[in-house]
């Protein structure tokens, strides 16, 4: 555990030793909130826990699209600058490795996340929410974006070219998040495995509504572990 907490570490820094994490936050940000005070914020009257709920169902957006950006680096700039080569010969076993890919990547959502706090706490000003239901929705965001940066990790560790490892993973986290609407066409028993293995509309709405759904974190987990146990098989792959 330490060599992956030494690996994450390093690559958590990487982010911000180059403008590239500066600005991937920032102008996600910046857009988020631009959107939040001109669909969620505006004038017409809604109830503060609807505006709530359009701030989780924004954020579960961005959450996914930042670590999409985020993790198409993780391997395959490795590989494109050569330094690779150095993790591979490394008395490191794939697993440590992909794992402190995977917490680098975490972390970066969680810094993303927080630095959101501001727009729910504007309600406020107007308005009265329930802190229960914004730990529930920030805990659905953590669950979700860990489950993004899994599939990232694993679309970064099959290519050395950062755009295509983001189009891979981009590709499969589209095919989870539309899950919902193949289920409503396919017949029983697929409709009932379509519908669990949607990654928005039967896992996170309950988080963006304030309920804490034991089953969407246990989802949300295996997903994660799925995936990185690919990556981890993918890497091995490629180191022998």
């Amino acid at each position: 555990m330490k060599e992956a907490l030494l690996i994450a570490r390093r690559d958590f820094q990487a982010y911000f030793n180059t403008a590239w994490g500066y600005v991937v936050i920032a102008v996600l940000l910046l857009i988020h909130g631009l959107l939040f005070n001109a669909l969620a914020m505006e004038s017409k009257a809604k109830y503060s826990a609807d505006v709530l709920e359009e701030f989780f169902y924004l954020s579960s957006g961005f959450t996914m699209i930042a670590a999409i950006i985020l993790t198409m680096r993780l391997f395959a700039e490795e590989r494109s600058s050569g330094t690779m080569v150095l993790l591979d010969t490394a008395p490191v076993h794939a697993l440590q490795v992909v794992l402190g890919k995977f917490l680098a990547g975490l972390s970066m959502i969680l810094v993303l996340l927080a630095l959101s706090v501001y727009m729910p706490a504007l309600i406020f000003v107007n308005g009265k929410v329930s802190l229960g239901h914004i730990c529930s929705g920030y805990l659905g965001l953590v669950l979700l974006g860990a489950s993004v940066v899994a599939i990232g990790t694993w679309g970064s560790s099959l290519t050395r070219i950062q755009f295509v490892g983001g189009a891979i993973s981009g590709v499969v986290t589209a095919l989870f998040v539309l899950m919902w609407a193949l289920g409503k066409v396919s017949d029983p028993p697929l409709d009932q495995l379509t519908s669990y293995l949607s990654l928005f509309d039967k896992h996170f709405q309950p988080f963006m509504q304030g309920r804490v759904n034991t089953q969407s974190i246990v989802f949300y987990l295996s997903l994660c572990f799925a995936f990185l146990m690919l990556a981890v098989r993918s890497l091995r792959g490629r180191r022998w």
